[in-house]
């Protein structure tokens, strides 16, 4: 928040509490008043917190208090001078994200300020001259005051707060990321290195076990290609270029570069006769490769894969069905956000990037699954100008 938008807040607040020129000059009148009583009250303020453990194990350092008790002493004398403008302001502000630094709970300074209130206003009406007349509109002032002090505080507390939260969030995305990239990488680059030295160490090699070898590498490059595609794909999504795009042939290419292995029962129904919807192949691809390695993945003692498509309604539907280890029903509401994977390795991005896929182009992905039976997913797409780039 810039310091504008601060201003304009606080003017809007001042608004709200009928804050005006003549409260602002009430308070500044009565400081004489209270001068004496300052040095007691900041005492008084600290003394508090430290009567309560988890408030005091913030201050570890007698210099730490000193130091604290001239800035309260300072924000006192701001508080009766004003004048009540944008520096001001800043300078409250600064208290609420201090806080958050260093780790108070802001019910603790809301209730050492409330402490504080009480302190200034039993000294206003301790040295009010008797021939200024009525003392309440001042201490009303007073009070209005150190609420609009107390919003700000807490208003910028909140802030700082969340902003905190949302550093912590980053940096155990950025490690779990990290962890799941790091396992996907170390498996095709040991692989790599194991048939790197067997090439370079081996004793007359056959051209078929250097091809073999060369084979071997091959894969894992491609594999180690993919996974920093998925992880780009998702970082920083390309948006998606729209054609007329036939999806049984998306899904047919997706079978190329995916081919089920060796125990698994491919059984296909895709009628070539089915519309064309308006789409990216190339993402559509990506669609149908997640889910065909996903129920492959799904059925590591083998099994059937059922791949079948289907129009209704103005929608093409691809089901992909496995006979696979099914998924928990606890876990059916999360298997497409960032990073949550049921699988031993992976980083649990490919349901996450189908999902956003599908939803620039108005598409849907839906499953149902039964453990131990097995799930399918159901991807409907808008026939024709259905879909949008939105």
């Amino acid at each position: 928040m810039n310091r504008e938008q601060l201003l304009g807040r606080y003017r809007e607040l001042q608004d709200y509490v009928g804050w005006s020129d003549e409260d602002a000059g009430r308070v500044r009148r009565v400081k004489p008043l209270i001068e004496s009583h300052i040095p007691a009250l900041v005492d008084d303020f600290y003394a508090e917190i430290k009567r309560h453990p988890d408030a005091n194990k913030v201050f570890v350092a007698d210099a730490q208090v000193a130091r604290l008790k001239v800035s309260l002493k300072i924000w006192i004398d701001q508080l009766f001078a004003g004048p009540y403008d944008s520096d001001y302001l800043l300078r409250r502000w600064q208290v609420g994200r201090r806080h958050v630094e260093v780790g108070l709970d802001h019910i603790y300074a809301a209730a050492a300020l409330s402490r504080l209130r009480q302190g200034l206003i039993s000294a206003v009406r301790e040295n009010w001259p008797p021939e200024w007349g009525d003392v309440s509109q001042t201490t009303d002032s007073l009070r209005t005051l150190i609420d609009l002090d107390l919003a700000i505080i807490e208003d910028s507390y909140a802030l700082a707060y969340q902003e905190r939260l949302q550093r912590g969030e980053r940096l155990a995305a950025i490690g779990q990321i990290a962890g799941g990239v790091a396992h996907e990488l170390r498996n095709p680059l040991n692989v790599v290195k194991t048939s790197a030295y067997f090439l370079l160490n081996a004793k007359s090699l056959s051209p078929e076990r250097v091809r073999e070898h060369l084979n071997r590498i091959n894969r894992q490059v491609n594999h180690a290609n993919d996974v920093i595609t998925a992880l780009s794909s998702f970082a920083k999504p390309p948006a998606p270029q729209l054609n007329s795009v036939s999806v049984i042939e998306c899904v047919k290419g997706a079978l190329e570069r995916y081919p089920p292995p060796q125990g698994i029962q491919l059984v296909c129904d895709l009628p070539d006769t089915l519309p064309q919807v308006n789409a990216d192949a190339t993402q559509l691809g990506i669609v149908f490769g997640n889910l065909i390695r996903n129920a492959c993945d799904a059925m590591p003692a083998g099994g059937t894969l059922t791949l079948t498509a289907a129009s209704s309604d103005g929608m093409v539907e691809v089901r992909v069905m496995d006979t696979g280890t099914g998924i928990e029903p606890e876990n059916l509401a999360k298997i497409t956000e960032p990073l949550f994977s049921t699988k031993a390795k992976g980083m649990g991005l490919g349901l996450a990037i189908t999902h956003a896929i599908l939803t620039k182009i108005s598409g849907k992905l839906q499953v149902t699954s039964q453990k131990e039976q097995g799930s399918t997913f159901s991807v409907r797409i808008p026939v024709g100008s259905g879909a949008s780039e939105s």
